[in-house]
């Protein structure tokens, strides 16, 4: 039988996982939930408290930006430079969490259907 694939973005994890619990009752072959932004690196929601710091991203974004380019890059964002704080707990508001999910075509339409009612762009 093949397979399709879903690209599903919510706004929150819970969301996600609630419709991934939902798509569990269909035949589903992989699954993956990830939250992403639009800068390379890794980040967290702390700011950096050493000595050491290469650009504004990696202090106040927490980032490990692979370059320097990348470290001013993320400098430009609301969040690194206190004109906005953001979302709640000066995260990024919007659709960034990634539902990928693989099902047997046969399933597809209600997969989508299930993504779509669990608040899915």
């Amino acid at each position: 039988m093949a397979e399709k694939s879903i690209l599903a973005y919510f706004n929150t994890p819970e969301k996600a996982q609630q419709a991934l619990e939902q798509l569990k009752g269909l035949q589903l072959i992989d699954s993956a939930i990830d939250r992403f932004d639009g800068y390379a690196g890794d980040g967290a929601d702390r700011i950096l408290t050493t000595g050491d710091i290469p650009s504004l991203g990696a202090m106040t974004l927490s980032g490990t930006f692979g370059d320097r380019d990348a470290g001013i890059l993320a400098a430009t964002s609301v969040s690194a430079s206190g004109y906005s704080s953001g979302g709640y707990d000066n995260r990024v508001s919007g659709n960034d969490i990634l539902l990928t999910a693989i099902v047997e075509e046969a399933d597809y339409d209600k997969a989508m259907s299930i993504v779509r009612q669990s608040g899915a762009l």
